[in-house]
C-alpha cells in the first residue's frame, strides 16, 4: 500500500473526514448547518461555465478546495473565540476531505479533467 499514492491519498482523506466529523460533533455543531454548508465550496465550479477562462476557473476551484483556507479560518475562529467560524472551517475541511476521498482532486488549467489524484492513478500503472 505504501507504493500506491492514490490509495494513500484516499486513506488520508478518509481520516481527515472522520476527524472533521468528530470535531464538529465535539463543537456541538448543528447538523442542519452542516448539511446546508457542506456543498457550498462546490459553488466554485460555476467558474467553469465560462469556456473562455479555464485558468481562472481552475484557480478559483483550487483556492476553495485547498486546506489552507479552512485552516486560516479555523485559526481565526480560535483567536476570536468564534464557534460559528470554527464550525464553518470544520465543514469546509470535511467537504474537501470527501472530495479527495471520492477522487476529485485539484484542477489543472488545461481542462476540467484530469485532476491531481487522477494523475497519481495514471502514473501508478508504470
Amino acid at each position: 500500500m505504501l507504493t500506491r499514492p492514490d490509495l494513500l491519498l484516499r486513506l488520508e482523506a478518509s481520516l481527515v473526514l472522520l476527524a472533521s466529523l468528530v470535531c464538529y460533533s465535539t463543537l456541538h455543531g448543528r447538523w442542519i448547518l452542516f448539511a446546508v454548508f457542506f456543498l457550498a465550496p462546490d459553488l466554485s465550479l460555476l467558474g467553469y461555465l465560462s469556456e473562455n477562462n479555464k485558468r481562472f476557473a481552475a484557480g478559483l476551484y483550487n483556492a476553495v478546495h485547498s486546506y489552507a483556507g479552512p485552516l486560516v479560518l479555523g485559526f481565526l475562529a480560535w483567536k476570536w473565540h468564534s464557534v460559528m467560524l470554527g464550525e464553518v472551517a470544520v465543514i469546509w475541511i470535511a467537504h474537501i476531505a470527501l472530495d479527495r476521498f471520492l477522487g476529485f482532486g485539484l484542477k489543472y488549467s488545461q481542462a476540467f479533467q484530469p485532476t491531481h489524484i487522477q494523475i497519481v492513478r495514471i502514473f501508478r500503472s508504470f
